[in-house]
């Protein structure tokens, strides 16, 4: 399960500003509607870890978000398993840039919100221990968000997602605002569950070596409105190492190209 097409998928917001402003003499004109998606055709194998790469604005959370079900495309569909998206389902679960973890309840009651279809209280609290020792967080049960750390934070979201046990897991920039440290454990931490939950993983984010280390595939947006770039299968083995890997590595340089960086140190 989580088999997804995304099919002719083009996005238009409407354009508030219509009139150039005074004093701007770029000479830019502007039209009634701000295209965003251009003819977006994707599929997504089931049990596959896809990463999204594009410059900033291009639109990669616009289309996560009509994935997902919360925004409406203003042509095409998409399908997940043969059923067309129409709104956000608990089996496509998202994970939003920003911390969304529930201040006033514990790890141990924000993991419990997604074990709430399950039928008796046995199963919703050994539903919420397995979670919890996946990501690492035995010992922090009763604590509240304001008493971990970034990367706890992320991992308590991770658990609760994957409490519901969805089909699809759908990530905004997981790691934004992590040290880097807590970034690199992050990263490794969600390879590791995509690897033992062999859920249907997208993935977005500004930083190609994450994609690159990651995903079982990489797709590459251009600018607005966005059209697919690049759409590559990373057929490499991991953990992955650019030094070791002179293919990866080449990629990796392409890429950088891609996103208008010469070169990459």
């Amino acid at each position: 399960m989580g088999h997804i097409v995304v099919n002719s998928i083009s996005k238009e917001y409407q354009n508030r500003r219509k009139q150039v402003r005074p004093g701007d003499s770029s000479g830019n004109s502007y039209s009634d509607t701000l295209p965003v998606l251009d003819n977006i055709n994707l599929e997504f194998g089931d049990g596959e870890m896809v990463c999204i790469l594009g410059p900033s604005g291009c639109g990669k959370s616009t289309l996560l978000r009509i994935i997902a079900g919360f925004e409406s495309a203003t042509s095409g569909y998409v399908t997940i398993d043969k059923q067309r998206v129409e709104q956000p389902s608990s089996d496509n679960i998202f994970v939003f840039q920003s911390n969304g973890l529930l201040p006033w309840m514990t790890v141990w009651e924000n993991i419990e919100l997604g074990t709430r279809n399950l039928p008796d209280l046995q199963s919703r609290v050994e539903k919420v221990a397995e979670q919890i020792e996946i990501v690492e967080l035995e010992g922090f049960e009763h604590h509240y968000p304001y008493q971990l750390s970034g990367g706890m934070q992320r991992r308590a979201e991770l658990a609760r997602a994957l409490a519901i046990n969805p089909n699809v897991m759908i990530m905004d920039e997981p790691f934004s605002g992590l040290d880097f440290l807590t970034h690199m454990k992050m990263r490794e931490e969600v390879v590791n569950m995509h690897s033992f939950t062999g859920k249907t993983t997208l993935v977005v984010t500004h930083d190609i070596d994450d994609a690159l280390i990651m995903g079982d595939r990489i797709i590459v947006l251009d600018g607005r409105p966005a059209r697919v770039q690049l759409n590559h299968e990373l057929d490499f083995p991991r953990p992955r190492d650019f030094q070791k890997l002179p293919e990866l590595n080449k990629l990796r340089q392409q890429i950088f190209l891609m996103q208008g960086v010469s070169y990459a140190v």
